[in-house]
């Protein structure tokens, strides 16, 4: 999506984005100031080569994987790989032409940029995992939707959240060797077998046996490593997905239920009320 006028350095080796640029806001003279940002799912492929950049940046991996090398040191992108860089580093960031990423971007000036960046993200050129992917998720998604706003507070507001954003990734970081522990390479595998296997999995029990596990480890692995539990976020999924069946024009409750595993429609009906604060009939007919 674009926003006024994009950027040369925007990339078109995308199969979907959403992006905003403030053009205006390039010659602020300001402690810290939001230039652009948004996210890319990245096509088959996909390579930047690139020995500078104008601006300092925050990536965030959410989904999929990939590879970066940063000023000539490389790095595994994984699900909740937070990098960066800036002036005067050299990147390479690819993914196969089998595999593909969803990432979130961040690129920043300001008279504080590189001391914020550093003090809470590190050095430009290095990377850092978070914990709590989900959290950054949203504080992104939120700083995007102000992005694209119009509001006279823009550049404030998209300024306080790129701070907190900082604050959250230093909150969560784990070091980049402690990221490739056992436990946080289990809740990975855990965490993407649920998100690929949602239409088919019903229950907690479902997920620990389909992952190997103990039910109550696994709760464990997502209470240190999420934002919610296993169930949750199995629930989360399979409603985001009845959501976007139930805009279809000849859909039907019962049958969306029934296509996502549940048996009982009023069970469908409860679940899906509890997430969107409205029931799924009630949500069709706003359409």
């Amino acid at each position: 999506m674009k926003h006024k006028r994009e950027p040369h350095f925007f990339s078109t080796q995308v199969v979907q984005a959403k992006r905003f640029y403030c053009q205006a806001a390039a010659a602020k003279k300001v402690r810290l100031n939001v230039i652009c940002g948004g996210y890319e799912h990245t096509a088959p492929g996909y390579q930047i080569d690139r020995n500078s950049f104008p601006y300092y940046c925050i990536e965030f991996i959410a989904d999929g994987k990939g590879q970066a090398v940063l000023a000539g040191r490389p790095y595994e992108l994984t699900v909740g790989t937070v990098f960066s860089y800036g002036p005067g580093v050299s990147q390479n960031l690819s993914n196969s032409a089998q595999t593909t990423m969803l990432k979130y971007f961040i690129d920043f000036s300001g008279s504080d940029a590189r001391r914020l960046l550093t003090q809470y993200v590190g050095e430009p050129g290095t990377a850092v995992h978070t914990s709590r992917p989900d959290e950054l998720r949203r504080i992104m998604d939120d700083l995007i939707g102000h992005g694209l706003s119009n509001s006279r507070f823009m550049s404030n507001i998209c300024s306080t959240l790129l701070e907190y954003l900082m604050l959250t990734i230093a909150e969560t970081a784990t070091a980049t060797q402690a990221a490739v522990s056992q436990a946080f390479l289990t809740y990975q595998r855990c965490r993407q077998y649920i998100r690929d296997q949602f239409m088919t999995l019903n229950s907690l029990e479902a997920i620990a046996v389909a992952c190997n596990s103990d039910p109550a480890y696994l709760c464990r692995l997502f209470k240190k490593y999420d934002t919610q539990s296993p169930y949750r976020y199995l629930c989360q999924l399979k409603m985001a997905y009845a959501a976007r069946l139930l805009q279809e024009p000849e859909s039907l409750v019962k049958e969306v239920a029934y296509e996502l595993g549940f048996d009982d429609p009023s069970h469908f009906t409860r679940l899906f009320t509890k997430v969107f604060s409205i029931p799924p009939q009630a949500f069709k007919e706003l359409r």
